[in-house]
């Protein structure tokens, strides 16, 4: 077989393959020998039909059969012998037709993975971020904690509305004397409190009196999703069933018991702050990798293929999706313009694909790996966050693609310690 490799870019080759005839014949062959033993024709037994009707009648089909095997053994053959590191199938074009006494001839343009030479990655900037947790934070928590876990119960001495108030009301609505979609609801909760209508707050519903009717003008955002009122002033009618108030539980032992994470106070008190710290050391580490991921790729320029840039957008829209569904959202229903998702992801995807190769040449100059005994561990780790048995995640990481990911990413974890170790805080 002949090759002649071209590099048409750093990040693209052009590789013109010749396979030769003795290869080509032998396919051609094998590939009409199965035929012959499927194929039913009237006046030949099955197994039996002469190779020349079978070339007469499915020559077309044979051939690019053929080609395609050929093609596809060819290349994986090519890329083998000449370290050919395509991230992408290449794009194949072939003039030559098929003949059984002929080479078959033809040519293949791929991307490839770029060679990555890491310059000037010591002594990078870097601020230290600050990872304690004050009291008013622990505080905050605990009232935004309470807040979630807040009832509404009948108002009871008073039937009149005031500010504060939560109302079960009946209304109707209309937009130039016509209904629209959304227009009528009953027993529909809402806020007595400053604020939007649409976001359920109708502070002019003071001072009414259940089973009181009260009639409000409300000016739609130009942006709101129903097209009928976008913009447009409604009449909405107001029916008031019923009144409610919150009761924010109080901040004692109990309360601490019915959040299910603690027994006393106290406890549940330690366990915020141990999870606020968390989340600081977390944000910590992220933004010590953006910054510098951003300094690497200052003084490091270079082309990334495209191919590697749309996988990567593919598996942040993925990751976006499933945190969407985490939180219970339907992503079908949300009527999402993919198109423009992946746009807005391409540049953040640029620098990721980037960072990879930069923390990847980084790691192969300094010989810096993870080991087996790394991995393990490592799995050992996200057993004790997941609080799941070991053996379980231990069995999701038994594949070698699977084991082979996680000891990528450990030694990008090592890689930036190291960057770490060699920078300059301020």
């Amino acid at each position: 077989m002949k090759v002649q490799v071209e590099e048409l870019s750093p990040i693209e080759k052009k590789l013109s393959i010749e396979v030769e005839n003795a290869r080509v014949a032998e396919e051609l062959t094998r590939a009409y020998a199965a035929l012959g033993k499927q194929v039913k024709l009237p006046g030949f037994r099955q197994g039996k039909v002469p190779r020349r009707i079978l070339e007469q009648r499915f020559r077309e089909q044979v051939e690019d059969d053929v080609i395609q095997r050929v093609v596809q053994s060819a290349w994986l053959e090519v890329m083998r012998e000449h370290k050919v590191e395509a991230v992408a199938p290449p794009q194949v074009t072939n003039n030559s037709g098929l003949k059984a006494d002929a080479p078959f001839s033809f040519e293949a343009r791929v991307e490839v993975k770029p060679r990555v030479e890491a310059r000037d990655y010591q002594g990078l900037p870097l601020t230290r971020s600050d990872t304690k947790v004050e009291d008013k934070e622990v505080d905050e928590r605990l009232k935004q904690l309470r807040e979630s876990m807040s009832r509404l119960d009948p108002v009871e001495g008073r039937d009149v509305a005031q500010l504060g108030d939560f109302a079960t009301v009946d209304y109707v609505a209309s937009v130039e004397g016509k209904e629209f979609p959304g227009s009528k609801a009953d027993g529909v909760t809402v806020e007595l409190a400053q604020g939007e209508l649409v976001e359920s707050n109708v502070a002019a519903l003071e001072g009414a009196k259940v089973g009181d009717t009260k009639e409000i003008d409300y000016a739609f955002p130009a942006d709101y999703r129903v097209e009928e009122v976008k913009g447009k002033t409604a009449r909405f009618k107001f029916t008031v069933k019923g009144l409610k108030k919150k009761v924010i539980p109080e901040l004692n032992d109990d309360f601490a018991k019915e959040t299910g994470e603690a027994q006393s106070l106290e406890e549940l008190r330690g366990k915020i702050r141990t999870d606020l710290e968390q989340g600081k050391r977390n944000k910590a580490l992220n933004d010590e990798r953006e910054a510098l991921l951003k300094a690497l790729i200052e003084r490091n320029a270079f082309e990334v293929p495209k191919s590697m840039v749309e996988r990567a957008i593919d598996n942040m829209l993925e990751n976006q999706l499933r945190a969407m569904a985490r939180m219970g959202m339907d992503p079908r229903r949300l009527n999402l313009d993919f198109a423009r998702l992946r746009e807005d992801l391409r540049e953040k995807a640029i620098q990721e694909v980037k960072g990879a190769l930069l923390f990847e040449a980084i790691a192969q100059k300094e010989n810096i790996q993870a080991s087996d005994a790394d991995v393990d561990k490592k799995i050992e780790e996200l057993a004790q966050e997941a609080k799941q048995d070991v053996s379980v995640v231990r069995k999701y990481f038994k594949g070698p693609e699977e084991r082979e990911g996680l000891s990528l990413r450990l030694r990008e974890e090592k890689t930036i310690e190291f960057l770490k170790g060699q920078a300059k805080y301020s």
